[in-house]
C-alpha cells in the first residue's frame, strides 16, 4: 500500500516545502487541492507546472493526483439545467486532466458538492444525464493521458447528489473505462447504513483511490473509526493502490496530522 496526504493541510506553505517534510515523514505521495495554487488551474502556467513536477521529483515524492478541483471556481456545475454552464464545466474537467498529467499526477477526484447538488427544479433523473455528459469528453482525454477520474460519492450533509459508494460505481459504470472510476472515502463510508469492509468488498474492481480520514473530519487514527478492518478488506478485493489523508479539521497542526496519520497507517496496514 502507498500513502499520500493532501497538501490543504498545510495552509500557507510553500509547494516545495511541503514535498521536502512529507518525503522525511515517509510519504509516498502528495495529493494537491488546485485552489492552493490558482483560482483556476488554466492560470497555471506551463513552466509553472513543470517547476512543481520538479519540485516533486527533486524531494524524492510523487504527485498522486489532485482533488478538490471545482473548489473556489466560478460558473461551473456537474448538473446545471443550463446547457452552456455544463459545457464549460465539461471543458474545464479537460482542462484538469491535462493539468494532473502535466504535473505527474496519475488521478482526479471529483467530489465538489457544491457544485452537484440538485438545482431547484431538477429532477435526480436530468441530474443524472446531465453530469454523465458532462464528464464524457474528459473520461476520452484521460484515456489518452493516462489519469483515472474518480468520483467521490458524499454523504447527504454535504449534498443530495450521488451518496453511496453504490451510486458512484453505479454512475461511473455508464461510462465504460478503466479510467473512470470511484473513490472510496471513509469519512463517506462512515455515513452509510452498511458496514465500510462491506462497502469496500461490494465496490471490489469499480474504485482505484481511498481516501484516509475518520467521521470526525480529523485524520486516520484520531476518531473512533478502526481502520483494522477496512485495511484487511482492501487487502482482501487486492487494492494495493494510494491510500491518501484528507482531513477536514486542522486543530492538531499539519505536521502533528501528518506525522501521527502515517505511523496510525503503518501500523493497521502492516
Amino acid at each position: 500500500m502507498k500513502f499520500g496526504i493532501c497538501n490543504e493541510i498545510f495552509r500557507d506553505w510553500k509547494i516545495e516545502d511541503i514535498f521536502a517534510h512529507c518525503a522525511r515523514l515517509g510519504y509516498d505521495a502528495v495529493e494537491i487541492a488546485p485552489f492552493t495554487l490558482a483560482k483556476y488551474v488554466t492560470d497555471i502556467s506551463a513552466a509553472e507546472r513543470t517547476r512543481i513536477r520538479a519540485a516533486a521529483a527533486q524531494a524524492g515524492i510523487a504527485i498522486s493526483g489532485i482533488h478538490w478541483v471545482l473548489a473556489s471556481t466560478e460558473g461551473l456545475y456537474l448538473t446545471s439545467p443550463d446547457a452552456a454552464t455544463r459545457q464549460s464545466t465539461a471543458d474545464y474537467l479537460c482542462a484538469l486532466v491535462d493539468f494532473c498529467a502535466d504535473l505527474g499526477g496519475q488521478t482526479i477526484v471529483v467530489g465538489s458538492p457544491k457544485q452537484r447538488s440538485l438545482l431547484p427544479g431538477v429532477t435526480p433523473a436530468q441530474a443524472w444525464g446531465w453530469a454523465r455528459d458532462v464528464f464524457r469528453a474528459s473520461v476520452q482525454l484521460a484515456e489518452r493521458r493516462g489519469i483515472t477520474i474518480c468520483l467521490e460519492p458524499l454523504p447527504l450533509e454535504d449534498t443530495d447528489f450521488i451518496n453511496t459508494a453504490a451510486d458512484a460505481v453505479r454512475f461511473t459504470r455508464e461510462l465504460p473505462s478503466p479510467n473512470f472510476k470511484a473513490i472510496l472515502d471513509v469519512r463517506a463510508m462512515s455515513h452509510e447504513a452498511k458496514p465500510i469492509p462491506q462497502i469496500i468488498r461490494e465496490s471490489r474492481g469499480h474504485f482505484a483511490y481511498v481516501h484516509a480520514n475518520d467521521k470526525n473530519l480529523k485524520g486516520p487514527g484520531f476518531g473512533p473509526v478502526d481502520f483494522v478492518p477496512i485495511a484487511a478488506a482492501l487487502k482482501e478485493v487486492g487494492y494495493d493502490g494510494m491510500v491518501s489523508v484528507e482531513v477536514f479539521n486542522f486543530d492538531e497542526g499539519p505536521e502533528a496530522i501528518a506525522a501521527r496519520s502515517l505511523e496510525y497507517l503503518r501500523r493497521v496496514f502492516s
